[in-house]
């Protein structure tokens, strides 16, 4: 699992912008749940089910802004939030 958020981490910046549409955005909230199992943390879990869920209508707009700023979506880089 580890590979796929490597593999989603280098896509071009394009293709993580795409990846930021509303409809789309439920595969980084994926991630985000595949990355939390990843660190073994409950946080990034929980984090991650809220970002699917409730989240799902806000968090494109986040990351959008996230992926311009960092390169990569929230709570998929190696640190919580950068």
């Amino acid at each position: 699992m580890k590979e796929l958020i490597d593999q989603v981490n280098g896509l071009p910046l394009v293709v993580k912008i795409i990846l930021c549409i509303p409809a789309i955005e439920i595969f980084y909230g994926v991630c985000r749940i595949i990355q939390g199992i990843n660190k073994n943390d409950v946080l990034w879990i929980v984090l991650g089910i809220l970002t699917i869920i409730p989240g799902a209508f806000f968090m494109w707009i986040i990351d959008v802004i996230w992926v311009l700023l960092y390169g990569h979506a929230i709570l998929l880089g190696d640190k919580m939030f950068g």
